[in-house]
């Protein structure tokens, strides 16, 4: 029966319910108050939910139970730069926006992590978005907060792209106080440049942009980009 329950449980917080998973999740620890899967989840809601407080005092009670449980030390560690008051959300995750594609995504780590106040209230499958109105393109919240920034060559790269026309998405891979995981995905194309991947398909370093005026040939490009 629990185990029903707790597969509900995981589905609505899988498509963002999660006033009804937390009533699940108490449902499932008025039975076993021992549950620390139940436990773990029921604290998730209640930060997704802006209870910190409950959140936090959930997530101890996982650790006087179970002290090296992973879920609730990060999750502990996540919520420290966040008040009261403050509301941790995140939007429901799909598996599907990971999925690479040659040329045109790519996953890095992010360089100078922001802070640990602006890093609490991620989470894995948040969309963010480029700032490249610097030298250097940044990674920020879509409230505008400093996440992160992109390695200088990438960033000369995509700064190129996008001048000429390419639009991306950019989505948290994972996330905690020492490192921020990205995916790019490139999601337009510009004619301009059809022929020149975002990305390198081979696992290399990251390669110069060729400008379409000179381009003339595929042959070229390849030729180009294993070159330099």
């Amino acid at each position: 029966m629990n185990d029903n329950l707790a597969q509900d449980a995981i589905s609505l917080a899988l498509s963002g319910d999660w006033v009804t998973a937390q009533q699940i999740n108490k449902e499932i620890l008025k039975k076993d108050p021992k549950d620390i899967d139940a436990l773990n989840r029921l604290s998730r809601t209640y930060a997704e939910l802006g209870d910190l407080i409950k959140a936090r005092k959930t997530a101890k009670k996982v650790l006087k139970a179970d002290p090296f449980n992973t879920i609730a030390i990060k999750s502990l560690e996540k919520w420290k730069g966040l008040k009261k008051g403050e509301t941790y959300t995140s939007k429901p995750t799909s598996a599907r926006i990971f999925l690479e594609e040659p040329g045109k995504t790519k996953i890095l780590s992010l360089l100078h992590p922001g802070s640990a106040k602006v890093l609490g209230k991620l989470d894995s499958g948040d969309e963010v978005k480029f700032n490249n109105r610097s030298h250097r393109v940044s990674v920020v919240s879509a409230s505008g907060e400093y996440i992160g920034r992109l390695p200088d060559d990438l960033s000369a790269r995509l700064k190129k792209l996008i001048r000429y026309g390419n639009e991306y998405q950019v989505f948290i891979k994972s996330i905690d106080k020492r490192e921020v995981k990205i995916l790019i995905r490139e999601i337009k194309r510009s004619m301009k440049i059809s022929e020149i991947p975002s990305f390198s398909t081979e696992k290399i370093d990251y390669v110069s942009f060729t400008p379409p005026e000179l381009v003339h040939k595929k042959d070229n490009i390849i030729a180009t980009e294993e070159d330099e």
